[in-house]
């Protein structure tokens, strides 16, 4: 199984980036996809979350209204839009595949991370 996180960069503080995670060696449509980050110094946190069939998902409160998850089945791929990015949104960005929509606690399958930096 790899989950390929993708997108990362260095944006100003107000800008944009979309991020993807491309999963193999799974039944892509059977799991939720998660993203989590690290910022520096910082605990895991987890983003957001999209469940596998009717596509619910869930944000933390920092992002709500600024981020979009969303999934492409066919293309066994979870983006993460962000929008009007913040300096506290830097950090490595992780995707997690697991059977539960839920931003704690273990995955089934980690991806490599991608770094965002979001400078002021």
């Amino acid at each position: 199984v790899q989950l390929q996180a993708s997108g990362g960069g260095l944006v100003q503080a107000g800008g944009s980036l979309r991020l993807s995670c491309a999963a193999s060696g799974l039944p892509f449509d059977r799991y939720d996809i998660v993203w989590f980050r690290q910022a520096p110094g910082k605990e895991r946190e987890g983003v957001s979350c999209i469940s596998s069939g009717d596509g619910r998902t869930r944000y933390v409160d920092s992002v709500k209204g600024r981020f979009t998850i969303s999934r492409d089945d066919a293309k066994n791929t979870v983006y993460l839009q962000m929008n009007s990015l913040k300096p506290e949104d830097t950090g490595v960005y992780y995707c997690g595949a697991d059977l539960h929509c839920r931003l704690v606690g273990d995955m089934y399958y980690w991806g490599q991370g991608t770094l965002v930096t979001v400078s002021s």
